[in-house]
């Protein structure tokens, strides 16, 4: 028995030690030619991806000239706002370019270039309604885009017009919110708000902008000093040269970087966003495929501690399945993404995170349902083989497990899907799969509806395919 328990103790410390090592394997060599810097992927347009799902932006077109007027390289990673920062606090990336506003508030915790951007704030709501001026927001719903300028100014500024502030993670959710009325305004800043009026957005701007601020590219505080140096003289002779100029005039001139022209029909969306779309799909699939797979080996190894006769085992097995079902599946994600890495200075790649992340929500979810089949055969079934001779290994793997199998399958693939549904929580760690895809997608041309409804559609032709399969494998498992 001893030995059954140290193969599964064994089998688990390697699963563990295999995502570790891929987690935090990482290449000195690249980091010295190569650095990491992170962006915003929804802030049109400083960065956002075009028609054909390439990164562009004032901020990525800047970063990049930059990078070549200096001599270096840089990968850029797209993901949400909030995301990129952690990832430069946390040491994931080396930089980040992300339309960030230079606070004293964050001076705290990052080093800042010269300033590269002037922006300021501005509010807009539907044309033609009550709201013209701040005077008018008293008892009002505001939106605002979480760790904006404009949420600094809604909240510097709610007291004195006596306003209620909403936040949102994305622009176009902020927009909606006041085109379908639930919201009377928004705050956004003036480049970004014209960009997005110029998209089609049906909202208007009724403010000159205020809380004029300066854009930075950030560093954490006290690291990369080189690379900040090289911005800045990259920034200088930008200038200098005319580029700087030529970049801001692509995406702010009169015509300036739009996409008005496009069809905006369902099947001109789907036509236009064909490849990014296939794209994200397979990212997802292949994210569940991995995961569901590690979970799986997981799942079983902490199930079987839950059923050996060992009352250590099995209160590691349910302190394992409490702990990781237990967890908000975001703060999972956050936590192994930006979390880890800030306490032992290694980076871990985002695909990895989302994997690790996944096989220890989902694993502890099957782990449940492996105590549970396993503990559904009858007792009996148990000391009928041990009457028999057979040790208490042998008795599990060719009597018990056989029975237990025909149980747990159904739940297998139904955890495959809800494994498939939960992949879309990673987009927060910046992974490119399907919803972040659709968001993606919506930065450039704001048509949220539209390709929310496209990317379900994706959903639910996948999830009733695994559906139409777990019935048809619970039928013949009953015969």
């Amino acid at each position: 028995m001893k030995r059954h328990f140290i193969t599964i103790m064994s089998g688990l410390v390697a699963l563990l030690a295999l995502l570790v090592v891929l987690g935090l394997g990482t290449s000195p060599a690249k980091a010295e030619v190569t650095y990491q810097i992170a962006t915003d992927s929804t802030f049109p347009p400083f960065e956002f991806a075009n028609n054909k799902n390439k990164y562009v932006g004032i901020d990525i077109d800047l970063m990049h000239a930059i990078a070549k007027d200096q001599g270096f390289k840089v990968n850029m990673k797209p993901t949400s706002f909030n995301s990129a920062v952690q990832s430069v606090q946390s040491g994931q990336s080396d930089g980040v370019i992300a339309g960030m506003s230079i606070t004293k508030e964050r001076e705290a915790t990052f080093d800042f270039s010269k300033p590269y951007f002037m922006s300021g704030v501005v509010m807009a709501a539907k044309p033609n309604g009550k709201i013209t001026k701040l005077s008018q927001l008293r008892g009002k719903r505001v939106a605002v885009k979480t760790g904006t300028s404009g949420a600094q100014y809604a909240q510097s500024i709610h007291k004195k017009y006596g306003f209620r502030i909403v936040t949102f993670d994305e622009s176009n959710d902020m927009y909606q919110d006041v085109l379908t009325g639930n919201s009377a305004a928004c705050f956004e800043d003036s480049p970004v708000m014209k960009y997005a009026v110029r998209q089609g957005t049906k909202l208007k701007i009724y403010t000159k902008p205020t809380l004029n601020g300066p854009y930075g590219f950030g560093v954490k505080k006290g690291h990369n000093k080189k690379l900040l140096r090289m911005f800045n003289n990259g920034l200088a002779d930008l200038k200098a040269n005319g580029e700087y100029a030529r970049i801001t005039r692509r995406y702010l001139g009169a015509k300036g970087s739009s996409d008005t022209t496009s069809d905006r029909t369902f099947m001109g969306l789907i036509k236009q966003n064909k490849g990014a779309l296939i794209s994200g799909f397979k990212q997802t699939v292949w994210l569940t495929v991995v995961a569901i797979f590690f979970a799986t080996l997981f799942g079983v190894i902490v199930g079987l501690l839950g059923v050996v006769p060992n009352k250590f085992f099995n209160g590691l097995s349910t302190t394992l399945i409490y702990i990781f079902r237990g967890l908000p599946l975001l703060v999972l994600a956050l936590f192994i993404y930006t979390g880890i890495p800030s306490l032992t200075g290694q980076k871990i790649p985002a695909f990895i995170a989302g994997i690790i992340t996944l096989m220890f929500n989902e694993g502890a979810y099957i782990a449940a349902f492996v105590k549970g089949g396993i503990n559904a055969v009858d007792d009996g079934q148990m000391e009928a083989a041990r009457s028999l001779g057979l040790p208490f290994g042998k008795a599990m793997r060719r009597v018990i497990l056989p029975q237990g199998i025909r149980i747990m399958i159904p739940s297998f693939i139904n955890q495959f899907i809800i494994t498939l549904k939960d992949t879309s929580i990673l987009s927060i760690i910046g992974i490119i799969e399907l919803t972040q895809t659709g968001k993606i997608i919506i930065a450039r041309n704001l048509e949220g509806f539209k390709v929310w409804t496209i990317v379900a559609i994706i959903y639910l032709i996948v999830i009733t395919l695994l559906t139409w399969l777990s019935n048809w494998v619970q039928r013949r498992v009953r015969l």
